[in-house]
């Protein structure tokens, strides 16, 4: 977290909490979202200014009830998620060739330990994300589900699919979970209140 929010954060410690006004969408977007946006279900207007979003990723956490937040200076600005808290991408490595690693819209990396597909087809990685060094899940983006495939080896559940997937010199599973599991498994909100 930046030094100038913690000391923001001891200045003045009983600045109430927001609710509703920032959202991450699955496609890891952080989007702010108005009075109208929130009264009509709206997804809410992306965030595009650079140094916001940077500014949001390092001050982003959670609470002990798995209430994900932005801390805004002294006040926490709770995210409402479509997903997950954490949304991935695979990116090419740098060390080795033909090899990614997996980047959160936080620019965190996540070192995975396995994967789940739900009923609609998403895949989610779960595993350690350096930021705070817990296991979470985070949604895979879905521009990288071609190349998550072609290291997959899969066959059909009742809900979904399981098998397993190459990362690097590692096989790790592939479970199936519904949606709605996800939330209380890797306890997290998803519309905090």
């Amino acid at each position: 977290m930046d030094e100038q929010v913690i000391r923001s954060m001891l200045k003045w410690p009983d600045v109430p909490d927001c609710f509703g006004w920032l959202a991450l969408d699955r496609r890891g977007q952080w989007r702010m979202r108005n009075e109208y946006a929130q009264e009509h279900h709206l997804p809410g207007a992306p965030i595009e200014h650079t140094g916001l979003k940077e500014y949001i990723s390092r001050n982003y956490a959670h609470d002990a009830l798995g209430r994900y937040y932005f801390q805004n200076g002294p006040q926490k600005v709770f995210v409402t998620l479509d997903s997950c808290p954490w949304v991935v991408r695979m990116q090419p490595s740098s060390n080795y060739p033909n090899a990614f690693t997996l980047v959160t819209q936080c620019g965190s990396l996540l070192d995975p330990h396995g994967a789940l597909s739900d009923e609609v087809g998403n895949i989610y990685i779960v595993g350690t994300v350096a930021k705070d060094q817990a296991i979470s899940v985070a949604l895979l983006h879905d521009h990288d589900l071609t190349p998550f495939s072609e290291q997959s080896t899969v066959e059909e559940d009742a809900c979904s699919y399981r098998g397993s997937w190459r990362w690097g010199d590692k096989k790790l599973p592939i479970d199936p979970i519904t949606s709605s599991q996800l939330s209380s498994r890797y306890h997290f909100v998803k519309t905090p209140s």
